[in-house]
């Protein structure tokens, strides 16, 4: 059997600094000896290509026209690979993760996005380990097909749906977490995956899909708020999607003004919790029914690095067309709601 082909794409981040013994500050190193770097990966049964970006990015200059030269650089070798690895820095690793998962739609490869919290460099980084695992998982074949066929995240001994993390520390290892759906493997001396959990290959054809509208803005609620305010900034705002990150299950302080305001503009209004786990079911309390009288959608229990970055996609396709918005907004398309 041939040795699976693995694309591993450098953009930038934490993972790909070592250390300038002159200057003792960090650059990016040459990936096109990573494996001088990090020799174990001579060990593994795969042949790997690198790709890096020649002006590495710091993952909060991210941002949609990255998301598509990333998309671009994957669409373009698809064929010539078995399975993808992407190096990024943590802190908007969750978006680019989500972002890929509706670009690449009916996917039969995997896309396996990793990085660290210590360069790559240092004694006790942890992205070693990250980038070997990374590699070996997108690498993993079972009666010749790919074992993952979707967009994941790999971090600190932990699989996970792309679409279905946030960051939640700076300083941990453990920096991801899936609070809406159980982890897709867990590495320890084996690489255990939850089948069960792992979207399955639906055969059909790849979609590849870019283009994103930026147009979003978010209101973060909090008692004593002024609502006249709010409404001022919503008004003056250019945004065609408009994020109100609620409490709990979906609620808001409604009041006449707000409810008002709500069913007389054009604008997109979608209702996300602050709060990381759970889901919105804005037909729990009187609060929460009154928003969705007033037409504002419930998102359910997608991520709000999933909301945004869905809602960027799809206002880009139909911008006229709210209905279709909210249609497929609800729909899943890559495993990032719980049916």
């Amino acid at each position: 059997m041939k040795k699976p082909k693995v694309l591993l794409l450098y953009t930038g981040g934490t993972i790909g600094m070592i250390e300038n013994p002159l200057e003792l500050s960090l650059k990016p190193f040459n990936f096109d000896q990573v494996t001088s770097e990090v020799p174990e990966l001579n060990k593994l049964n795969c042949t790997i290509e690198t790709i890096a970006f020649e002006n590495p990015l710091d993952s909060s200059n991210i941002n949609f026209e990255t998301w598509t030269k990333i998309g671009d650089e994957i669409f373009k070798n698809y064929d010539y690979f078995d399975g993808f690895v992407i190096l990024h820095g943590t802190d908007t690793m969750s978006y680019t993760a989500s972002a890929l998962s509706f670009m690449f739609q009916n996917l039969t490869k995997p896309i396996i996005l990793t990085g660290s919290q210590l360069p790559l460099g240092q004694v006790r980084t942890d992205g070693k380990e990250n980038l070997i695992t990374a590699i070996e998982i997108a690498s993993k074949n079972w009666n010749n097909s790919p074992v993952v066929n979707e967009v994941a995240i790999y971090f600190e001994n932990q699989l996970f749906r792309g679409n279905r993390t946030t960051k939640v520390s700076s300083d941990d290892f453990d920096a991801f977490k899936s609070y809406n759906f159980p982890s897709l493997a867990e590495v320890g001396v084996k690489i255990n995956f939850n089948h069960n959990y792992l979207l399955k290959n639906n055969f059909k054809e790849l979609n590849y899909v870019k283009g994103f509208d930026p147009s979003i803005n978010i209101v973060f609620f909090y008692p004593g708020i002024i609502i006249k305010n709010v409404i001022k900034s919503i008004r003056s705002n250019s945004s065609k999607v408009v994020v109100l990150l609620s409490y709990g299950s979906g609620n808001l302080p409604i009041g006449n003004e707000l409810v008002e305001f709500l069913n007389s503009t054009e604008k997109i209004f979608l209702n996300v919790s602050q709060c990381k786990a759970g889901k919105i079911e804005q037909e729990k309390y009187e609060t929460g029914m009154q928003l969705k009288k007033a037409g504002v959608i419930g998102v359910k229990d997608m991520t709000l690095e999933t909301v945004i970055v869905k809602s960027m996609l799809l206002i880009n396709k139909y911008p006229l067309d709210k209905d279709k918005f909210a249609n497929i907004l609800l729909s899943n398309i890559a495993g990032e709601i719980t049916e």
